[in-house]
């Protein structure tokens, strides 16, 4: 059976870009390792929300890309902006725009650097889906620049537009929480910054009252995280960015060394990692 677009380029959306820096190994190890764990948050979605031909859909904080893959293949026209880490948008670049690798399956796809004021685009009709997929809820203050973000993109859609905002379900739910607190406990120098806090009930659904939007439904979705090996899964969890300020009162050195020890109860027999987690969507519609 020949593999689809989406599942050629899952862990790996190209050779091109050299692994030079931190920054580009990161942006590498979340592409190729990390970001495969919300692929069941993303299909959940996508199916609920009948993604298609008639979607005209913008994602926010877009990443390496592989949301938007997936809405493409189902026919949706897709724009992603990115203003964060320009390493996985580069990326997105490889999985969404490669010479030559689209044959049949010709894409509607843009994607640009910057926050939602880049993907304006005056010869194209307004967007009727928009999505915001880094989950929130797990780190202290990760959520504040959301609202405004979305309140900057709601005018580029149609009124009534869908809205998708995503969140860490309950930490009793969610076996990664305990290997969060790793983080948590490396960064107190810093104080409040990179702080772990459970995830609370209506996190989403404040953000989305903050940003004008009107919650319109919501669901959860287990999303196991699980590696090959132990080196993959250190490497995956330190590329989501929840360690960089561990890293920062630290050394990378000692956040590894510690990692590793917290990931040692969910260590198999056959030398695989694996954590149940369950994430939670929210859907909302513009006024």
């Amino acid at each position: 059976m020949t593999p689809t677009l989406a599942q050629r380029h899952l862990t790996h959306p190209g050779t091109s870009t050299p692994r030079a820096t931190d920054a580009h190994l990161g942006a590498r190890d979340w592409a190729e390792i990390q970001e495969r764990m919300l692929v069941p948050l993303y299909d959940a979605v996508h199916e609920r929300l009948e993604v298609g031909a008639g979607t005209r859909l913008l994602g926010l904080g877009c990443g390496s890309g592989l949301a938007l893959l997936m809405a493409a293949t189902r026919g949706a026209s897709v724009t992603g902006v990115e203003h964060l880490c320009p390493e996985r948008l580069a990326l997105a670049r490889e999985r969404l725009l490669p010479d030559g690798l689209w044959d049949d399956h010709a894409a509607d796809a843009r994607l640009m650097e910057g926050g939602p004021e880049a993907a304006v685009d005056v010869g194209r009709p307004p967007y009727n889906m928009i999505t915001a997929f880094q989950p929130i809820g797990c780190m202290a203050g990760d959520s504040e620049g959301l609202a405004p973000l979305l309140e900057r993109a709601a005018p580029l859609a149609e009124r009534g537009s869908t809205v998708v905002l995503a969140g860490w379900g309950p930490p009793e739910r969610c076996t990664t929480s305990s290997v969060l607190r790793v983080a948590t406990r490396l960064a107190d120098p810093l104080r409040s910054t990179g702080s772990w806090r459970p995830s609370e009930r209506d996190d989403l659904e404040d953000v989305a009252q903050r940003a004008g939007l009107k919650p319109d439904g919501s669901g959860r979705v287990a999303c196991p995280f699980g590696y090959a090996d132990m080196d993959s899964a250190v490497r995956g969890l330190l590329s989501t960015g929840l360690f960089d300020a561990a890293v920062g009162a630290t050394d990378a050195r000692q956040v590894r060394k510690e990692l590793t020890e917290s990931l040692h109860p969910h260590l198999r027999r056959d030398g695989t990692v694996w954590m149940a987690n369950v994430f939670r969507y929210l859907v909302a519609r513009t006024t």
